[in-house]
């Protein structure tokens, strides 16, 4: 079982098709040709005109269901993990081996080309738009980041953390060195990598 924070976390949060307005047929290939150009031309070079033409449906199809590009990108990635249930992380009672569990499989789905390009994708996009920032928080980041810090809560109880420790602040030292490795290209994504967050992390917040 891969255990990582946003494809294969069990995070199933794309709306419901509305069988009146909708084929799920049409839906599925709008997604799918969508996470297939993002690599294949870039995601400047992606517009709703090619997504459409690769999914054999009309424009038109796709701004009824989508409000912009980001938008059916956002929902290309929530594809990927439809019909899992909830958000999923070990609790096997030792914090740092499942912390390196999750991190390790973050580290290779950041390097999975399949999530790897619409993420990436998507990152920019958000950057410049807030709605679709507000949606991403609403409909993946938030409910990982609150599987994320119920595992921490549950550390807390264990004595394995310190009681008073700001959870939001535990998750952006253990993840933003790695997110910020990704996004600059900057250095290798290795296990050996990620073993060095959870132990800095855990360090720091310490019983």
């Amino acid at each position: 079982m891969r255990l990582v924070s946003f494809r294969l976390a069990g995070v199933s949060r794309t709306a419901k098709p509305n069988a009146a307005r909708r084929s799920e047929r049409s839906r599925q290939a709008v997604l799918t040709a969508a996470r297939e150009l993002v690599p294949e031309l870039g995601y400047a070079r992606v517009t709703i005109e090619a997504i459409a033409a690769r999914a054999g449906v009309g424009k038109q199809t796709i701004y009824r269901w989508w409000p912009s590009k980001g938008a059916v990108i956002l929902d290309s990635i929530l594809a990927l993990s439809e019909g899992e249930q909830g958000v999923r992380l070990p609790d096997t009672g030792e914090l740092a081996a499942d912390l390196r569990a999750v991190m390790r499989a973050t580290v290779a789905e950041f390097a999975d080309p399949v999530f790897e390009a619409p993420l990436r994708a998507l990152t920019i996009e958000i950057a410049a738009d807030p709605d679709l920032a507000a949606m991403y928080r609403e409909r993946l980041a938030g409910p990982v980041d609150e599987a994320k810090k119920e595992r921490l809560r549950s550390a807390q109880r264990a004595g394995q953390l310190r009681p008073d420790a700001d959870l939001d602040l535990v998750l952006e030292v253990l993840y933003a060195p790695l997110q910020q490795r990704w996004l600059r290209r900057s250095g290798p994504l290795t296990d050996d990598y990620a073993d060095a967050l959870v132990d800095l992390t855990l360090r720091a917040f310490a019983p």
